[in-house]
């Protein structure tokens, strides 16, 4: 696909993910001028300082006028009220987008307030986060040969949906495509509950330093090794973010919680009988599944 230049690119909240598609879009010379909008004044001086952006505003009217792209990228609890007060002011050819780390929540308010909109509305989603956040996060190659996964609803106008795919592809990314409702089931037991884990590991960490370490973990953690610093690397993650992800996912994540909770109960009887036998095949499986998907990574 052919891509036009945009003239006006919109990103409401320049952080890691908006921040990043800025730049690479820059970088792809496939944008003219980056308006920013967002809550802190100070994350805004700082995209603007950075080159990522071209303004920041927080006048609706004026920042959508003659905007081609709008590019959703707050937190997800964020959306309902956003789509709400941008919908009146968007240009009758603008594409809008968010990159919501869930995707039937921002689907229902989407069609309730975008309305005669929703043909341009593409629901996506780029995996590529790290545990960092604010617009001095942010770079080009945030994208490059990570996934996005795009949700594009019946409604949607098939030229909005190519010109969304072709535009993360320039940033470097690979495309999936898949239903809101597949991918939040995916992605909670890919992602959000990952991310659950690695919080409620760190908080265990801090309650049993109560009688093991005279309540100091880091008095602990001086002993740990890499292993539990790559477990609990996304620890580090926004918490406002991942409240929000994981509300909105509810549903899907309580299943995988629970889902989980029996997986380990299996361990914990493997190992009240010392079972050597049947936690060697476990943790076999386990570890073929890694190599192969370490080696399916490396061919991609």
């Amino acid at each position: 696909m052919i891509l036009s230049k945009l003239s006006k690119l919109v990103v409401i909240g320049v952080g890691l993910i908006g921040g990043s598609f800025a730049l690479a879009l820059r970088r792809a010379d496939l944008v003219n001028y980056v308006v920013g909008i967002g809550r802190s004044r100070e994350n805004m001086r700082q995209a603007l300082e950075l080159g990522i952006i071209d303004e920041y505003s927080n006048d609706i009217v004026a920042a959508l006028s003659g905007a081609d792209l709008v590019l959703l990228a707050a937190p997800v609890k964020q959306t309902a009220r956003i789509m709400q007060q941008i919908a009146p002011h968007l240009e009758n050819y603008a594409v809008i987008s968010d990159v919501g780390s869930t995707k039937l929540g921002v689907v229902e308010v989407a069609r309730t307030y975008l309305d005669k909109h929703i043909n341009r509305f593409i629901p996506a989603h780029p995996i590529a986060g790290i545990e960092f956040n604010g617009a001095k996060a942010a770079f080009a190659e945030l994208f490059q040969n990570k996934r996005v996964v795009l949700t594009p609803l019946q409604e949607n106008d098939q030229h909005a949906v190519d010109y969304v795919e072709a535009l993360w592809q320039r940033c470097g990314a690979k495309i999936s495509s898949m239903s809101p409702e597949q991918h939040d089931q995916m992605l909670a037991v890919i992602s959000h509950l990952p991310h659950m884990l690695a919080f409620s590991l760190m908080q265990h960490i801090q309650t049993q330093s109560l009688s093991l370490s005279n309540g100091d973990p880091l008095e602990m953690l001086q002993l740990a090794g890499t292993s539990l610093e790559g477990m609990t690397r996304i620890a580090a993650s926004s918490p406002e973010m991942w409240r929000d992800i994981c509300l909105e996912n509810k549903a899907a994540l309580l299943a995988q919680i629970e889902a989980y909770q029996q997986e380990l109960s299996i361990l914990q009887a493997m190992l009240s009988k010392s079972d050597g036998e049947s936690l060697q095949k476990l943790f076999l499986e386990a570890h073929t599944l890694k190599k192969k998907w370490m080696v399916s990574r490396n061919k991609t």
